[in-house]
């Protein structure tokens, strides 16, 4: 069980959520956008959502600005949560512009408002649930594509709800986040979506 829960944390990384957002849209919307753009969007995504932070990663271990990918301490969160603001910032500047895809860009919207949202927490020594915050915003985001193309997405629906609980559930077994970390953290993740979405729903 402790495998299996360990697994969920990893396989559920923040880092693939954008991803994953990303993915779902291109995979649901109806909107005619040539395979050429797609493939362009989501590897740009990729390398800006998953591989630079990686890189980052290791960098700030190096020097020792990070002890573990699990950032535990309020401390360690504040550097990196500050350059994904950046990363995000460069996304809805240069890939998901809102004259192109405007979708997508109150998407990374929502994330950077829920990423800063995190950081001013930190800031008042308040740590919330990275994990919580990256999947709740990915399902809101999912349920309002379904709501503006009007397609069923009932199954998506069901299983993310369960892998909302599966997460909660592994940060809590493996002791990285309280009730109410976790709590603020799927707050963080469901208001910003909420808030943006009136704008292009």
């Amino acid at each position: 069980m402790n495998f299996i829960l360990k697994g969920i944390s990893y396989a559920l990384h923040p880092l693939i959520m954008p991803l994953l957002g990303v993915i779902f849209y291109f995979s649901k919307t109806p909107r005619f956008i040539p395979i050429e753009i797609v493939q362009a969007k989501v590897f740009s995504t990729v390398l800006l959502t998953v591989i630079l932070p990686i890189l980052v990663f290791f960098l700030l271990k190096t020097m020792r600005k990070v002890d573990s990918i699990s950032l535990k301490s309020t401390n360690e969160r504040k550097l990196p949560l500050f350059i994904n603001a950046i990363i995000i910032t460069l996304i809805v500047s240069r890939i998901f512009t809102y004259n192109e895809i405007p979708e997508l860009f109150y998407f990374f919207i929502g994330l950077l408002a829920s990423t800063i949202t995190c950081f001013i927490l930190l800031v008042f020594n308040i740590k919330a649930s990275i994990h919580m915050f990256a999947a709740s915003g990915f399902f809101m985001f999912a349920m309002v594509v379904g709501i503006h193309f009007k397609i069923n997405i009932n199954g998506t629906i069901a299983l993310m709800a369960i892998l909302l609980g599966a997460i909660a559930t592994s940060r809590l077994h493996l002791r990285a986040h309280t009730y109410p970390e976790l709590i603020i953290g799927t707050l963080i993740g469901f208001i910003p979506q909420l808030i943006v979405l009136k704008y292009w729903l």
